[in-house]
């Protein structure tokens, strides 16, 4: 199995626990059905609007590309912080809340093998938050802050760690951003909330060339995506490319004001909904081919036990047991033709020789349908995927019912997606991404 194939896996399965452990939190928290409400309650008035001081013409561009070429499968973004700024790359995550480096302190070590390390003590805006703090004890819970303080001072530390092992352990600090505009010049972003993290375990952050962190996009006050979108005008945008492109193809996060107008302008628009602090679409069903499966309408209902959401730190996509069944044997069978192999590659079930496959001539097309009307038609690759020289799999793992289903960044890519926090919509279109 390609080592990239094999470290998406291992990740995934991380994935899938983080997301387990998150849906227990997230039960404490209303389910909405459209995400502007809830954002006049997470953000201020913003006074220092970069797109009106600028023109709407003028967006927040941060170079991303994918994960391939580290050996992971999710997508990597160039992120500066401190003051002076450190170069840093972090993992793009609509689907978590915290923001996170790896991080020196005051001479507590990072892991010696990594060459790159944001160091704090050479930040003159680096500003812990202490733990005696009502921001440690009530508003930084959900992002599994710790209870202990042995000092009132003493920095408000997290221990965000999964039931595989998988950990990001460290103290919560305020630190400066910068960012480059798409008319040559620079803008600084202050207090934005960050996890300085001494030590970092799992498949997705081994080896010297992993990521420094992850830069959480998701919907709730602590992450980046609502802290930027309010200073910069309202919505954010990512284009992902194939998911197994080398790291020199580059694609763009776009934080800008609605009225900014990026190069895909036949986007198609849906309701873009939350399910707590994950971003929700109403699908009303799927079809493959011409026809629309047997899945019962409950499994997509975001105000009861099912939903889907859109997560790009999640590779594949996990489909809830009562969906991913008739996906697949509606799948299956027009690949018939093709022995199907007696194994099973990490999450992924139906694998099968592909040797003669032709994915225009043999795969019936996967669409999603939303409730308005609105569809989103992946490209093939993105849910017949490549896992070994003449094996391919689909990119489809099942996922527990009752339960919310994930669309992944595999199925994601190849278009561009934006996130219109103000008008709470979600538009999407093909794009090559370049």
């Amino acid at each position: 199995m390609p080592k990239t194939l094999q470290a998406m896996l291992e990740s995934d399965a991380d994935r899938q626990q983080t997301f387990l452990r998150r849906q227990s939190v997230m039960k404490k928290h209303q389910r909405v059905h459209s995400i502007v409400k809830i954002r006049r309650q997470l953000v201020e008035e913003t006074r220092n609007n970069v797109s009106t001081r600028d023109g709407v013409n003028v967006a927040v561009e941060m170079s991303m590309h994918s994960g391939a070429d580290f050996g992971i499968g999710q997508y990597v973004v160039a992120f500066k912080a401190g003051t002076p700024s450190q170069k840093l790359k972090l993992i793009v995550d609509t689907g978590s809340d915290l923001t996170w480096i790896n991080c020196k302190y005051r001479g507590a070590n990072g892991e010696e093998s990594r060459d790159e390390v944001f160091e704090a003590d050479n930040s003159s805006s680096f500003d812990t938050i202490p733990c005696s703090s009502e921001m440690c004890k009530v508003e930084l819970s959900n992002l599994f802050s710790l209870a202990m303080c042995p000092l009132p001072s003493n920095p408000c530390a997290f221990d965000y760690r999964y039931s595989d092992g998988s950990s990001a352990i460290g103290i919560f600090a305020n630190e400066t951003v910068t960012v480059g505009l798409t008319n040559g010049r620079k803008a600084k972003l202050e207090n934005v909330l960050m996890g300085c993290s001494q030590s970092s375990e799992g498949p997705s952050f081994r080896g010297k060339a992993a990521p420094d962190g992850v830069l959480g996009l998701g919907f709730s006050k602590s992450s980046f995506a609502i802290r930027a979108t309010d200073t910069f005008g309202g919505k954010f945008s990512y284009c992902l490319p194939d998911h197994l492109s080398p790291k020199n193809v580059s694609s763009h996060l776009t934080f800008s004001n609605p009225s900014y107008q990026n190069a895909a302008t036949n986007k198609i628009y849906t309701t873009l909904g939350a399910i707590g602090t994950f971003y929700a679409v109403n699908i009303r069903g799927i079809s493959v081919g011409d026809e629309m499966l047997d899945i019962p309408g409950e499994i997509w209902d975001v105000n009861g036990v099912g939903g889907a959401i859109l997560d790009t730190g999640s590779s594949l996509t996990f489909l809830a047991l009562p969906a991913y069944k008739p996906v697949v044997a509606a799948l299956a069978l027009s690949l018939n033709r093709f022995q199907r192999l007696g194994i099973k590659i990490g999450q992924l079930e139906y694998c099968f020789n592909a040797t003669g496959f032709n994915e225009s001539r043999d795969t019936p097309r996967l669409m999603f349908h939303f409730q308005d009307g609105s569809r989103f038609e992946p490209p093939v690759k993105s849910y017949v995927i490549d896992a070994a020289d003449e094996v391919k799999c689909l990119g489809l793992v099942p996922t527990g019912w009752p339960g919310v289903s994930v669309i992944g960044n595999i199925m994601q890519q190849s278009h561009i997606w934006e996130y219109d926090l103000v008008n709470g919509k979600l538009g999407f279109a093909p794009s090559s991404c370049s």
